[in-house]
């Protein structure tokens, strides 16, 4: 995997502009780009052999970065406005046989790249991770400490639902070894947290955040989201309000995507009870507005983060990166990723798992790595996976490093994609010269419309997917 294109040396303004009539005139819907190719674009005719045979070379490479993703699905409610892979349950011992099939899974995952490598990030995604009990997550860590070696300065993380956690099991989660900890949020504002089926009073979510501080995680992320049934301009900023004065490090700002077709707990939530258009776009203003106002920096799409944050200073200094648990502060290289529906990228492969809790459990049985689909990536895929994450991540592209990385005359090589954007620049959003493109203070909102060009599956033809919003 080719690492993300280094800047020029000089320093990146994260300046924000909202300008409504560039978001009206190249807004739309586009990937997210935790990934290139996109998740749509994985095969269900993938051959399984392809993931084994890059696990396989990735034991010649000990000393590149390797990261562990662990998706838990269980969740004891469900929020209605969720679209997560994950299964509504109050029973307990479904996390004691998931478990067991997670250690199942890493056995044979190590028995292919070896054991002992260096593994320097880790992330508990889900679904609520915490559903799990805490000898469970003393299992995974003993189990994570027998098979790899775990980086004494690597980034290990967790979302935590503060609904189902106390200060004093942080204390524990801490002590296992996570150090960044992120919490959902969503909306303080009652009527809207009955509206989602999310009861969680503010008192218990500000007490969570302290003691994650006062027990060391180096970094809090806290989870908000704008668009959801019964928000007001008034009620949010009174969320905004007081999860600032809970002065999270990083916020991520999601917005909410109606998808009823979808995901069948969202048919709960009453269309005429969605904020308009007009007001979804004033919710996410005021949001860019008071985040500013308190010291945090856009780092695009929808994450803030504090000046003085990893992720922050990453982006300054050009070495913000983005995989699909969002933007990390160092290249997590490749990506074991187990649990159902987990998507692994190890060298030239993405690989997903099953996706159902009764198939993934039937493969491993089998004693088979859990694969449904995926695709394997070439030349032109690492072409341009660098110039999208070199824009996702650090709003430009600099022509010279990816001609030096990959032998090619950039602007021949993209003079379609370069012709496309040529409105954009001359609207103001975007810089293009012969040395790259930078996307300005105005166009940051539209970063995934700068990137969509360069995207050679997207010109091919539809995928079927529906994406989000751009803006």
């Amino acid at each position: 995997m080719q690492d993300t294109i280094a800047l020029p040396p000089k320093p990146s303004s994260n300046e924000l502009v909202i300008d409504h009539e560039l978001v009206e005139r190249f807004g739309g819907r586009g990937p997210r780009y935790t990934s290139y190719p996109t998740a749509d674009r994985f095969q269900p005719r993938f051959e399984p052999a392809n993931y084994t045979q890059a696990l396989l070379e990735r034991a010649g490479r000990r000393g590149a970065p390797l990261g562990l993703y662990m998706h838990v699905p269980f969740c004891r409610t469900i929020c209605y406005y969720c679209g997560c892979n994950k299964i509504g349950t109050k029973h307990q011992e479904k996390s004691t046989e998931y478990v067991s099939a997670l250690l199942r899974e890493m056995d044979l995952v190590t028995s292919l790249i070896g054991r002992n490598q260096r593994l320097s990030h880790l992330h508990f995604g889900g679904g609520t991770p915490t559903f799990m009990l805490d000898e469970e997550f003393a299992q995974i860590f003993e189990a994570i400490g027998r098979n790899f070696d775990v980086a004494p300065d690597g980034e290990y993380s967790i979302e935590i639902d503060p609904r189902t956690v106390t200060p004093k099991r942080l204390w524990t989660l801490r002590a296992l070894g996570l150090n960044r900890v992120s919490l959902g949020i969503q909306d303080f504002d009652p009527l809207v947290q009955a509206a989602v089926n999310r009861i969680q009073p503010y008192e218990e979510t500000r007490e969570l955040i302290d003691a994650a501080r006062e027990a060391g995680f180096h970094s809090i992320n806290a989870d908000l989201i704008y668009g959801l049934p019964k928000q007001t301009l008034a009620g949010f900023e009174r969320t905004l309000e007081l999860t600032i004065a809970a002065a999270p490090d990083r916020v991520a700002l999601y917005q909410y995507a109606h998808l009823p077709q979808l995901f069948k707990p969202q048919r709960r939530i009453h269309d005429a009870e969605l904020p308009t258009a007009t007001v979804r776009a004033q919710l996410f203003e005021r949001a860019v507005q008071m985040f500013g106002q308190a010291g945090y920096v856009f780092l695009g799409l929808d994450h803030f983060a504090r000046a003085d944050d990893e992720l922050a200073i990453a982006q300054r200094e050009g070495r913000l990166h983005r995989n699909f648990q969002g933007y990390c502060s160092h290249d997590s290289g490749d990506l074991i990723a187990l649990g159902v529906s987990a998507i692994s990228s190890v060298g030239s492969v993405y690989a997903q798992n099953e996706k159902t809790l009764s198939a993934y459990y039937e493969r491993l049985a089998q004693g088979e790595l859990p694969i449904c689909r995926g695709i394997s990536v070439g030349t032109d895929d690492f072409i341009r996976r660098d110039v999208i994450q070199s824009l996702m991540c650090n709003f430009r592209v600099w022509w010279p490093a990816i001609e030096q990385t990959h032998g090619i005359v950039a602007t021949e090589y993209f003079a379609d994609a370069i012709a496309d954007l040529q409105p954009m620049h001359d609207a103001g959003a975007i810089r293009i010269d012969a040395t790259g493109i930078e996307v300005l203070a105005k166009g940051r909102l539209l970063v995934r419309a700068v990137a969509m060009p360069f995207d050679r599956y997207l010109r091919q033809g539809s995928s079927g997917a529906t994406y989000s919003k751009i803006a």
